[in-house]
């Protein structure tokens, strides 16, 4: 499903890495947060790259790596965004932690308010329970604010997602999807965001992000996120129904 939606888009220490400090283009890979409003947009083309990696030895040994990127063309009235993320961890030599997901997305605007989109993604997240997890939604979303300093949008719409467990088997179902990202521009230098999805049938998958942005030149920014992904049935192999990561990340623009 992912790469049916793909094929018609165009062409832990302080996580160092690669994105220009943009109010705009900063996402997580579970909660699309990336304001993608073509009607705001100031250029045809946004995006941002992280990388990083840090390793601990002595009386403990540990080390986790990280990469994401999003990426979001503008045209008149549409948007098109890609994004990815890796992350693993290990102690003591053991792998602790393994997580990849990637997708797509777009976005119509039929007036200043009101917008169509669809999107698509795919996560492999073995640790809690997932081989692999294909899911794709479609539906209508409305633009409440648009700026310049509070931005508020709410989206639902139906969807299907395939799950294939670590543990052997594998389910495919109907969901009802909904989310809202709101974003306060506290200063020049500084942003708020809170974006929360959701997708619900008899296993409700909730997920969200909380972020602080700061600038700290034209190249760079760091930020501090915290999110939160709660399963009302979560895999055999992995029990918790909540699973969190808090981060900060420094992010350098395309």
């Amino acid at each position: 499903m992912f790469f049916r939606v793909v094929r018609h888009l165009p062409a832990c220490a302080i996580v160092c890495g690669a994105a220009l400090f943009s109010l705009s283009s900063l996402a997580d890979t579970s909660v699309f947060t990336a304001l993608d409003d073509p009607a705001t947009a100031k250029k045809s083309f946004d995006g941002n790259v992280q990388a990083g990696y840090s390793a601990q030895t002595g009386n403990t040994s540990n080390s986790s790596l990280s990469a994401d990127t999003t990426m979001t063309w503008f045209q008149t009235n549409t948007a098109y965004s890609l994004w990815g993320s890796a992350r693993n961890a290990s102690s003591s030599g053991v792998r602790s932690s393994e997580k990849y997901q990637a997708g797509g997305r777009s976005r119509y605007n039929m007036d200043d308010q009101n917008y169509l989109f669809a999107q698509g993604d795919w996560l492999s997240d073995r640790y809690n329970g997932y081989r692999s997890r294909d899911t794709a939604t479609a539906g209508y979303g409305r633009q409440i604010w648009s700026g310049p300093v509070h931005t508020l949008n709410l989206e639902a719409g139906p969807g299907v997602r395939h799950d294939e467990y670590q543990q052997g088997g594998n389910t495919t179902k109907a969901i009802a999807y909904g989310s809202g990202t709101y974003s306060y521009k506290i200063s020049d230098t500084a942003k708020f965001s809170e974006g929360v999805s959701v997708l619900a049938n008899d296993d409700t998958t909730i997920n969200s992000e909380t972020a602080l942005i700061v600038a700290i030149n034209k190249s760079f920014s760091l930020k501090l996120a915290y999110d939160v992904t709660y399963n009302t049935k979560p895999p055999a192999s992995a029990p918790d129904k909540t699973d969190t990561v808090t981060s900060i990340n420094l992010v350098y623009g395309l």
